[in-house]
């Protein structure tokens, strides 16, 4: 793993988001608009039917910040990806020395950027409209945006390997993936609420443990480490199988020709 190799390809990215005010706009953009409308609906609720809902529509905030951690996170990965496909570029990349690890970490370090333009503007929104302060909840919270970013990384490899497997047919997945996994994370709602059918695949995501303990956090003050536990070990056993499909489709896209293809 060289670190100037990895810096080259961040500093890539980072100079067309420089120089393209429609892409920092963007990153900015849905986070806010996210905020501003579930904000609003807290604060209707809340006024409505007064302290109790308050708890409520602390844990609604918090579950839309979070939820952009890991949102952002794998689009952010995602998308690098496919802007060296929509360049043309991957061919070119390993005609250099670039390794396969070196460009993951490249992509990694710069969807956390990517990401952390995203939601530390909505945090800042949340908490001078609606007087939410994400870090009430104490250091914990970096543990929730950690496990959720190991998520949305687990995610991302996923979908670039089904991308380089299949090509232009497979891009819409860098979009909707996630969105598939909303209402199964439990982000504005505990996990009681959904049918009992679907309850244990609502259990497998990383990302629905997070929420639980967000709002375990926030109703009483307690972390909630049974359920810190059960996040950080399924993100492993997912970066674990991410990892695995990366290597195998790279590996075979790499002697198909799919590298320089892919795309056309």
């Amino acid at each position: 793993m060289n670190a100037r190799r990895i810096w080259g390809l961040m500093y890539r990215h980072l100079v067309l988001y420089r120089s393209s005010w429609p892409r920092l706009l963007e990153t900015i953009y849905w986070p806010m608009v996210s905020m501003l409308v579930w904000g609003y609906t807290s604060r209707f609720f809340a006024a409505r039917m007064g302290s109790p809902v308050s708890v409520a529509a602390g844990a609604l905030l918090g579950g839309v910040i979070l939820w952009e951690v890991c949102l952002r996170s794998q689009m952010g990965f995602s998308v690098t990806f496919l802007e060296e496909i929509w360049s043309r570029n991957l061919g070119h990349l390993f005609v250099s020395p670039l390794r396969p690890g070196e460009m993951l970490a490249a992509f990694s370090g710069f969807a956390i950027l990517r990401m952390l333009l995203g939601v530390v503007p909505t945090a800042l929104i949340a908490w001078a409209l609606y007087s939410f302060n994400l870090f009430k909840m104490g250091p914990v919270v970096g543990l929730f945006v950690l496990a959720l970013l190991f998520t949305g990384f687990a995610v991302a490899l996923m979908v670039i390997s089904l991308i380089m497997r299949h090509g232009a047919g497979a891009e819409a997945m860098a979009w909707s993936v996630m969105f598939g996994m909303a209402p199964l994370s439990a982000i504005y709602y505990p996990v009681a609420v959904l049918p009992h059918g679907v309850r244990w695949l609502a259990l497998c995501l990383p990302s629905t443990h997070v929420f639980e303990a967000m709002r375990e956090n926030l109703a009483s003050g307690v972390i909630d480490w049974r359920q810190m536990a059960w996040a950080f070990g399924i993100d492993l056993i997912w970066l674990l199988v991410g990892m695995m499909l990366f290597i195998r489709e790279f590996r075979l896209a790499r002697i198909s020709g799919m590298l320089v293809s892919i795309g056309e």
